[in-house]
């Protein structure tokens, strides 16, 4: 079974899954920062200051890691990085349903109004981690290509 993990077609569809929905994820935040950035105001989880520089930054950590992921650069890195980001981005939603807010989660889009379960959010990110483990655990130290 360790076999197939460490296939390259394996391999490459986790990397594109994963990158290409973190690619996609960040599309719309580099677009609409503004509307981001209240987005992660409203999870009152950082001080004001800091909220505008996450809104910019972060869409681009999504975007770089993805396509490296899909570009097959730097695999583990890329993954990890990835990796970190579903684990605050759990730590948010989970800080966010424990103190019972009602909250946009901006994972996909800036527009709002696309409310969804945050038990479903948190089943979705616990997912996304799997292909991030697969990459970290099978992936060649080596480029892919």
């Amino acid at each position: 079974m360790a076999g197939f993990f460490r296939s390259r077609p394996a391999l490459i569809v986790s990397r594109l899954i994963l990158g290409g929905i973190f690619i996609y994820a960040s599309i719309d935040k580099i677009a609409h920062p503004d509307q981001f950035a209240e987005i992660v105001y409203n999870y009152k989880l950082m001080p004001g200051m800091a909220v505008n520089i996450m809104a910019i930054v972060l869409p681009w950590v999504e975007l770089v890691a993805g396509l490296f992921l899909v570009l097959g650069i730097w695999v583990k890195d890329s993954a990890a990085i990835l990796g970190a980001l579903l684990l605050v981005f759990i730590g948010a939603i989970s800080v966010n349903l424990a103190r019972g807010l009602d909250f946009d989660c901006g994972c996909f889009s800036t527009a709002g109004g696309h409310e969804r379960s945050a038990i479903l959010l948190l089943l979705r990110d616990l997912v996304l981690l799997l292909p991030v483990v697969h990459l970290m655990w099978f992936a060649p130290k080596r480029r892919l290509a």
